[in-house]
């Protein structure tokens, strides 16, 4: 007579005439260590993830790890981060220049040209480059916006660097799309930021 195939959620143990019910919680996995042929729940290895059940362990995919044993699922990698292989438990810092979206598999390189900024918006994983905002400056490549600070301001998006503010006029706040006439009296040199 043919084996048959042991059905989801059951266990069957080498040399089993029948199904037993593996009712092993998520985080752990159904395994026989000892000669009474009955599951033993055990937890689910760092880098894998076990659903319950008599499920084995599932290795993470890459661009997910698991940190620690016993873990139901496997987490994405951050934004920031990625991690090419399987069965991984961390991921693994982006480049400078390279782009990583949440759940990332791969480094993506970021070409974009200044005045602009890498961004995923998309379901396609690859980087889109967007108009640096307003108030802000994009030297290019895959740096982020970086708000200008106090004395400078970017009145436009798209721009690659912040300007100073003119003689008489300051800006105190950090992000500033415009500066502030000085006071009446006062002195303001390019630049200032009271």
């Amino acid at each position: 007579e043919e084996c048959v195939r042991c059905k989801d959620g059951k266990f069957c143990p080498v040399g089993a005439s029948l199904e037993l019910p593996a009712a092993c919680s998520p985080g752990t996995y159904a395994n026989v260590t000892d000669g009474d042929g009955l599951p033993d729940c055990l937890d689910c290895p760092a880098g894998s993830a076990c659903p319950g059940g008599a499920a084995p362990p599932t290795p993470c995919e890459s661009g997910h790890f698991a940190s620690t044993p016993g873990l139901s699922k496997c987490e994405l990698c951050a934004a920031g981060f990625y991690q090419s292989s399987s069965g991984a438990e961390e991921c693994v810092r982006c480049k400078r220049g390279s782009l990583c979206p949440v759940g990332a598999s791969l480094e993506l390189p970021a070409a974009c040209s200044p005045g602009t900024y890498a961004n995923v918006t998309d379901g396609d994983g690859l980087p889109d480059c967007l108009d640096c905002p307003a108030g802000s400056a994009c030297p290019g490549g895959a740096a982020p916006p970086t708000p200008c600070e106090s004395g400078h301001f970017a009145s436009t998006p798209g721009l690659s660097k912040c300007e100073l503010c003119a003689a008489g006029f300051y800006q105190s706040s950090s992000g500033a799309e415009e500066c502030v006439r000085c006071k009446r009296g006062s002195l303001c040199p390019v630049g200032a930021s009271l």
